[in-house]
């Protein structure tokens, strides 16, 4: 094993490290707890007791999750690159920590090796048990959730896990990049243009600069601009077996909205899949810290929020399947619609929920698109922060997203200018956020500001902005730019299929059987379009891509809760009226929270 003995981010191991739990990796980010008697014991009734040696690997990087490992005694090293001359040691834990992160509970392959340095035993809790505790037992559940939380973002921020190698002017680094930030994958990008790791790397394998991007792991595994399913599965992304492709309720979008469908959903008997394009959590997910969702009085990262959500929605059994492009949507007979997806395949269900919701618009300036993910960004979360540590940055925008972006970028650089185009920031950003950032020593706020030029070659170097009273122009240094700005909705692929507003937001209720090409359908029926119903009988629409809905992550997910009540009022009357598919997974009964 390599001898390279330094903790994360290069602090020494401390002398006076205890010696049952010899260079034990200290808990300075809260992400390596240690159990309690009464926690271990708990886990004990669910595991069994083994025995390790010296050098006995637990988990093996590059494989599936399936075990959770808890140190009786002895110790474990968590390492990268086990076993190549690029081995080192990533952190070491002692007696009452716990092995593994965020990949354990959704099954993923590990981004590291987990070996045994000194003799000792462990407790073995199978993976279906552990998320079975992890769900029901709010003690074990939050120890377990925040730890896993916490290494995966510093796995991410230490750039452990694979590669992306690639020229940062390349529209598909930027996309495999983008893919892996959202779905929080530990990687590391080697930069084409300015990394003299990427020649090395080039030539040991025996690639041309053209044939980039590419994605390089364990230095045994090589995809030449993989497609963001490709990347997935090697990761091990949750996907839907073959052939399981009917249902009760298929969910397009993974959202506050679609996650809390599909929670109720599955949790009331219905069968539910839930597909998403891109990376579960939504905007929402990318948020650093929302404070204003209830039940939450300290506040919750959107990154816990969302795996909080997909570990309730697993368990009562609902699929998640990443990444799945809907791109069509048509009625398979009086029972089904059929939604139909980019690599070619179908989901027919008896109904659909839409939940795809909106993605900031970006920025149109000179300059900007060729500094986007690298220097301009439309998220702030831990992988784009760590790079913000010494530089002054701006974020553009005035609503409660920007706000958030702003304290939590505060955090890290150094100065944070908050551009805004109106005249106070009260006009959209809730009061809360408005005393924070208006305090804060690092936020400067410039009112009636935009952005006019972006100037640099290949990182950011300043902004010109103009005063939109005086017409006056300053340049600002900074060398990140967030944006944070109006939201398109993601309907470009239900045009024509269902009714839109003037903006491209789903109408429903009364404005979407008003809207509707075939009023006559709601007539045969018997009755009207529902709150939430599309002007197609049977799809309902959720969030922020419903038109007139309120953007907030408790109104997406209080009409994601909501959808469901209105989809068995649907299957109902569907089945009143001569429907002949009589799944075993729908209740006769109404939403039961609403009965």
């Amino acid at each position: 094993m390599s001898g390279d003995q330094s903790l994360p981010g290069g602090e020494p191991v401390p002398e006076e490290a205890d010696e049952a739990v010899f260079w034990e990796t200290p808990d300075i980010y809260g992400a390596y707890p240690r159990l309690t008697e009464d926690q271990t014991a708990r886990l004990a009734e669910h595991g069994q007791r083994r025995g390790m040696a010296p050098n006995d690997v637990l988990i093996q990087e590059g494989e599936r999750c399936e075990t959770f490992f808890v140190v009786l005694s002895g110790t474990v090293a968590v390492v990268e690159d086990y076993g190549t001359p690029e081995e080192h040691v990533l952190r070491v834990h002692g007696p009452g920590r716990f092995i593994g992160e965020l990949g354990l509970l959704h099954g993923q392959v590990a981004f590291y090796t987990a070996v045994a340095r000194e003799p000792g035993e462990v407790l073995v809790v199978a993976l279906d048990r552990l998320r079975h505790l992890v769900s029901q037992d709010s003690t074990i559940g939050d120890v377990v959730l925040r730890a896993c939380l916490g290494r995966r973002a510093l796995l991410v921020g230490q750039g452990a896990g694979f590669r992306i190698i690639g020229s940062r002017y390349s529209p598909d680094t930027r996309r495999l990049r983008e893919f892996a930030i959202r779905n929080r994958l530990p990687h590391r990008w080697i930069d084409l243009e300015t990394d003299e790791e990427a020649e090395d790397l080039l030539r040991r394998f025996g690639v041309g600069p053209e044939e980039t991007p590419l994605v390089i792991w364990r230095n045994t595994t090589l995809l030449r601009n993989p497609s963001n399913a490709e990347l997935a599965r090697l990761i091990g992304l949750p996907s839907l077996p073959a052939g399981n492709r009917h249902g009760d309720v298929l969910i397009v979008g993974s959202g506050p909205g679609g996650l809390a469908a599909a929670v109720y959903a599955a949790s009331e008997g219905l069968s539910t899949t839930v597909v998403e394009a891109m990376a579960t959590g939504g905007q929402a997910g990318t948020s650093s810290r929302i404070e204003n969702l209830l039940g939450f009085p300290a506040g919750i990262s959107g990154a816990e929020l969302t795996e909080r959500a997909v570990l309730q929605a697993d368990k009562f059994g609902a699929r998640i399947s990443i990444p799945l492009e809907a791109t069509g949507l048509h009625p398979k007979d009086e029972d089904h619609y059929v939604v139909a997806f980019a690599d070619g395949s179908e989901i027919a269900a008896r109904a659909v929920v839409l939940a795809t919701g909106a993605r900031y618009r970006r920025l149109q300036v000179p300059g900007i698109e060729r500094l986007e993910g690298t220097s301009v960004h439309y998220s702030a979360t831990v992988y784009e922060a760590q790079q913000c540590r010494t530089d002054p940055v701006a974020v553009v925008g005035g609503g409660n997203s920007a706000g958030q972006a702003v304290l939590f970028l505060a955090g890290f650089a150094p100065k944070v200018h908050l551009l805004v185009r109106g005249p106070s920031l009260e006009a959209s950003m809730s009061r809360y956020l408005v005393d924070q950032v208006e305090r804060h020593p690092r936020v400067d706020v410039m009112l009636h500001t935009e952005v006019t030029e972006v100037i640099g070659q290949e990182v950011l170097e300043e902004l010109d902005v103009v005063d939109n009273r005086t017409g006056g122009h300053r340049r600002l240094a900074v060398r990140s730019l967030f944006v944070f700005t109006g939201a398109d909705p993601h309907t470009k692929w239900l045009a024509g299929i269902i009714a839109l507003d003037s903006r491209g937001f789903v109408l429903t209720g009364p404005e979407a059987q008003e809207a509707c090409a075939c009023p006559e359908v709601w007539h045969g029926r018997g009755r009207s379009c529902m709150t939430l119903e599309t002007s197609l009988p049977g799809v309902f629409a959720v969030g922020d891509v419903r038109s007139g809905s309120v953007k907030r992550v408790a109104s997406a997910v209080g009409e994601g809760a909501m959808s469901i009540h209105f989809v068995h009022r649907y299957l109902g009357r569907t089945a009143a009226h001569g429907g002949t598919d009589n799944s075993p997974h729908t209740r006769s009964k109404e939403s039961a929270w609403l009965a």
